[in-house]
């Protein structure tokens, strides 16, 4: 089992998400490199120092997610009303569904792995920029742009930091799979640092003089009812234009920066592998996707854990921010809350990284699971993450703007106790090579 995952590495690393915490985060799939396959003797066509300046692709993310995942820890409060904040980034991840299975391969062959990156980033920058006027005919054109770019941006850099990798492990005589962690390790500690600068950015903008005030805090918590009128809480009052337009303009100012720091220093480069057809768009990997689904009785039970990522990670951008930050100390307290989620994010990550090299990745990953079960088909499975993924995301963040908290944790416990007894009953059928009740119906 261990080799068996290992061998999908970069498939690991390689799920969906637009920005959102996770890091433990997958990104989009690339056809495994096979670790036992003999070593190529063919060098690498360029040398070690510019491969390791070409990791630097890890500075204009961190660009860009400093400006995007801290506005998006802001849209619960920010554009509270009538749900606006949470159902752009509901919007977001519907567009990225379509997007990832429909555009990727087909803008990758036409522009490469360099150019895909930097232009992806507009449509962050779009976004970013349509939110000094929030309003429901800016904030969805703008969340379908940015969630169809996602799409492109992931995969584009997971191939190009895989190719990387590769060629890397040509030069040392080290192993792919070694290499492609190592990589891919270095890029989410520098990633994940967005969480520190972006909120940092926005609690210091916020940040308002002390003063005595008296709030009604009995509908904080557990007890937010986003469809009540706000009385006798001034925490929840929306900051300042001005302060607004502050902060939006630092955004897109560091994420005009990313784009430059993309095109002007990153080399492109010609991926060795290429599939056939990528240079077309094509409904095949949706319909291949729908099909395994079906035919697959590993691939249903997998869904409720799947769906269960999804939601546990809105809920912390949509729910918790909204419902125990902002409203009971105010939204110019979200950010530094949010730097120690994100300093503790990192810290498991890098943690997690080195138990992954004792106890393997199945404790840790998800994915490891889908890697290993779907080993013959591995397109189609991962297809099958990013789209259970993003339908928790969109559930979680479309009834963020109607549901009692309260009512979000009965939803957030139900789906992960399924989950859990199913992938608990999953792997008793791994280990034991018998098929427990759960798995014969």
């Amino acid at each position: 089992m261990e080799e068996k995952i290992l061998g999908l590495e970069n498939n690991k690393t390689s799920s969906l998400s637009v920005g959102y915490g996770s890091v433990e985060s997958p990104k989009y799939p690339q056809p495994p490199y096979n670790k036992d396959e003999p070593k190529k003797t063919a060098t690498a066509p360029i040398g070690k120092t510019k491969i390791l300046k070409n990791v630097l692709v890890s500075i204009g993310f961190m660009f860009l997610f400093t400006s995007f995942q801290s506005l998006s820890n802001l849209q619960s409060t920010l554009n509270k009303d009538e749900g606006l904040g949470t159902g752009g980034l509901s919007v977001v991840y519907g567009a990225l569904v379509v997007s990832c299975m429909l555009f990727p391969s087909f803008v990758i062959a036409h522009l490469g792995c360099k150019w895909t990156v930097a232009l992806s980033m507009w449509c962050y920058i779009v976004y970013m920029a349509l939110n000094f006027y929030a309003i429901w005919e800016t904030i969805i054109p703008a969340s379908i742009i940015v969630g169809l770019g996602a799409a492109t941006l992931w995969s584009a850099k997971c191939s190009y930091l895989t190719q990387l990798a590769v060629w890397y492990a040509r030069l040392t005589d080290a192993t792919e799979d070694d290499v492609i962690n190592r990589f891919f390790g270095f890029f989410f500690m520098i990633f994940q640092t967005s969480q520190i600068w972006g909120n940092l950015i926005s609690s210091t903008i916020f940040a308002v003089t002390p003063g005595n005030t008296t709030e009604d805090l009995d509908s904080c918590g557990a007890n937010f009812d986003p469809t009540a009128p706000v009385a006798n809480n001034s925490n929840l009052d929306r900051p300042e234009d001005e302060k607004v337009y502050t902060l939006c303009g630092i955004y897109v100012g560091c994420a005009v920066m990313a784009f430059f720091t993309i095109a002007l220093l990153l080399d492109n480069i010609t991926l060795d592998k290429k599939q056939a057809g990528d240079a077309n768009i094509s409904v095949k990997l949706f319909l291949s996707t729908l099909k395994h689904w079906w035919q697959s009785t590993p691939q249903k039970l997998l869904t409720f854990l799947t769906i269960y990522s999804g939601i546990e990670q809105a809920f912390i951008t949509g729910d918790f921010t909204k419902s125990y930050i902002s409203c009971a100390i105010g939204i110019w307290n979200v950010g530094y809350v949010m730097i120690c989620y994100g300093v503790v994010d990192a810290v498991c990550s890098f943690a997690f990284g080195r138990l992954v090299q004792i106890v393997g990745h199945a404790p840790f990953f998800l994915l490891a699971l889908y890697g290993y079960l779907f080993t013959n088909n591995t397109e189609a499975a991962f297809a099958n993450y990013r789209l259970w993924e993003s339908i928790g995301f969109i559930l979680a963040f479309a009834w963020s703007g109607i549901l009692v908290t309260a009512d979000v944790y009965k939803q957030l416990t139900c789906t992960f106790e399924i989950g859990l007894f199913i992938i608990w009953n999953t792997f008793l059928w791994l280990s034991n090579d018998t098929i427990p009740l759960v798995l014969s119906y």
